[in-house]
């Protein structure tokens, strides 16, 4: 479906009115996020914080690339203050 309507001003802002029947059809939450494009504005449901972090670390460990970059430092307190039981 696509509906017209005009940039209003806002206070000191300026905005457009979404139809509701847009929204309905749209079932975004009451967060969305905003991108700018050439020409248009792009409105989708805004994502969590860490979204997709989950599925990146798997890829990460698919393909062998979580490995520590630092090895392991022993310090003085390893080799003298204390021992595994």
């Amino acid at each position: 479906m696509i509906a017209k309507t005009r940039i209003v001003q806002i206070g000191n802002s300026r905005g457009i009115r979404v139809p509701k029947v847009l929204l309905d059809r749209a079932h975004l939450p009451d967060e969305v996020e905003l991108q700018a494009e050439s020409g248009r504005l792009i409105v989708r449901a805004a994502r969590g914080p860490r979204a997709g972090w989950a599925d990146a670390a798997k890829a990460m460990h698919a393909r062998g690339d979580d490995q520590l970059l630092d090895g392991a430092a022993a310090s003085r307190f390893d080799e003298k203050e204390w021992q595994w039981r």
